[in-house]
């Protein structure tokens, strides 16, 4: 069952018969944890032929109602208003890109006690990295989404480039953005030099102010925190991180980065640990579709999951032990399947 308010930003949008729809699609999902149209279609509780459900499925997906910025959008509001009751408490962003099949989504989600609730996405016309103009159209609709909340963009290596990070400044965002080893750097009275030469080995950290990140003329000057975690138990990460940031210390940068990796779990939730969206066959209109219909179904179970905990019925739910897996399930968002 969808939370409340789920229900009445759905049913202001949608007829009675398309929100029933979207419920029944939901359910399915959750219960078995698949988008793919034609499995959807076969346990689709309909005394019609399997053809027409298939047929009423994909047309349902292709409604201009069920669309990010006339569905989603006033619920993902709603979600923010709901959990951060200041506009003083920032807003925490990280952007990162997927392949799926042939489908290339790039995606801007909201980082919220460590889970990354997906805002907006875009399939882009090819393979490999974005572009800044790609940057921009993904960032753009948050600024008027969450306009007078103050927001912090976190990017991994694909997002280095000094101009996003020029652009953002110039948008009162502030950012942390990951970068290559190749990147050229300036301290002040010095000349240019690359990261790679600063030496980042394990137990290392570093907060220089004032760098310029590039031999290009014409950018402002921001801060590059350094850090690289300690050897621990015999275990090395296998590189540590350049981050080029705005933010005025060391320690604010490094803990915000350490939150974007709540993005790649929930690209795994999306994928084969828990929708099968790569499952898929699906393109274009509907392929965005059924990510909406992911998303909102992971943020309702999140919801649902935290809901069960606060009440004290966390303990009271059960997980068999999986196939291949040596650790029980303990994610909030388990709770509703």
């Amino acid at each position: 069952m969808l939370p409340k308010f789920y229900q009445n930003c759905f049913q202001n949008v949608l007829t009675p018969a398309q929100y029933k729809m979207l419920e029944i699609l939901l359910m399915l999902l959750q219960f078995h944890q698949t988008v793919t149209i034609e499995k959807l279609a076969t346990v689709f509780p309909q005394p019609i032929r399997f053809e027409s459900r298939r047929r009423s499925i994909q047309r349902f997906l292709l409604l201009p109602q069920l669309s990010i910025p006339y569905l989603w959008f006033p619920l993902i509001k709603r979600w923010v208003k709901n959990s951060f009751r200041t506009r003083e408490k920032r807003l925490i962003f990280a952007i990162d890109r997927t392949q799926w099949r042939s489908e290339n989504v790039f995606v801007i989600s909201l980082i919220e006690q460590k889970r990354a609730i997906p805002v907006y996405w875009l399939l882009l016309p090819k393979r490999g990295c974005s572009n800044l103009a790609e940057q921009k159209k993904l960032i753009r609709p948050l600024l008027q989404l969450f306009k007078g909340y103050p927001m912090l963009v976190l990017g991994d290596r694909e997002f280095h480039r000094i101009k996003l990070a020029n652009w953002l400044h110039s948008k009162g965002i502030d950012f942390a953005l990951r970068q290559k080893q190749g990147t050229y750097i300036q301290q002040e009275n010095q000349s240019h030099q690359r990261l790679q030469s600063l030496v980042l080995t394990p137990g290392i950290s570093f907060f220089l102010t004032g760098i310029q990140a590039t031999k290009q003329k014409g950018f402002g000057k921001f801060n590059l925190a350094g850090y690289y975690k300690r050897q621990y138990r015999g275990l090395v990460e296998p590189a540590g991180w350049f981050l080029l940031t705005n933010l005025d210390n060391f320690a604010d940068a490094i803990k915000a980065f350490k939150l974007r990796s709540g993005i790649e779990a929930m690209f795994k939730d999306c994928k084969t640990g828990g929708y099968n969206l790569e499952s898929t066959h699906a393109n274009g209109q509907r392929l965005i579709a059924l990510i909406l219909l992911i998303a909102i179904a992971y943020t309702s179970a999140v919801l649902l999951g935290r809901n069960s905990r606060s009440s004290g019925l966390q303990k009271y739910v059960g997980r068999l032990q999986e196939l291949k897996r040596s650790h029980r399930r303990h994610s909030c968002s388990d709770l509703q399947y």
